[in-house]
């Protein structure tokens, strides 16, 4: 199935790409999402005519998230959770207390931008987390995981 790229995908191609994907990738994620049109000649005709008005915007997006990762470079989140005499949380911490942490100090990030490369964090620590802000933007922040021994 044929879909014009209305914005730059890491894994598929630049905006205006013409790319073929699976039918249900497209009709799921790709065009729900605004992120593509099918490549039909009337939308490749009115791609053409807004080329210009999308690259503007697809430049502020990435302004904003290269402004919002220098902020957020080198950001030290300290999370507490109960743990054992061990270090080993009951429980652990995920994305969502990671963004909720970041909520309190002034940042609006989706949970879906958090990698965390170990996955979710089981031991009391510091673990260097990536956020993806933008296809070709992302900083990291340190997670200070702090245990709060339960009695």
């Amino acid at each position: 199935m044929q879909v014009i790229l209305m914005e730059k995908i890491a894994s598929l191609g630049q905006l205006g790409d013409i790319v073929n994907v699976k039918r249900g990738f497209a009709r799921n994620y790709l065009i729900p999402q605004g992120k593509a049109k099918w490549a039909t000649e009337s939308a490749i005709a009115d791609f053409k005519a807004r080329r210009a008005e999308l690259e503007k915007k697809q430049a502020e997006a990435m302004a904003n998230a290269q402004a919002l990762a220098a902020k957020l470079d080198g950001l030290l989140v300290q999370i507490t959770q109960k743990s054992g005499v061990d270090g080993k949380l009951f429980g652990s911490v995920t994305n969502a207390n990671i963004t909720e942490a970041l909520k309190e100090q002034g940042f609006s990030i989706d949970k879906s931008m958090i990698r965390m490369p170990e996955g979710q964090i089981k031991q009391v620590g510091d673990y260097l987390i990536i956020i993806a802000l933008h296809s070709d933007v992302s900083a990291n922040i340190t997670v200070s995981v702090l245990g709060e021994t339960a009695t």
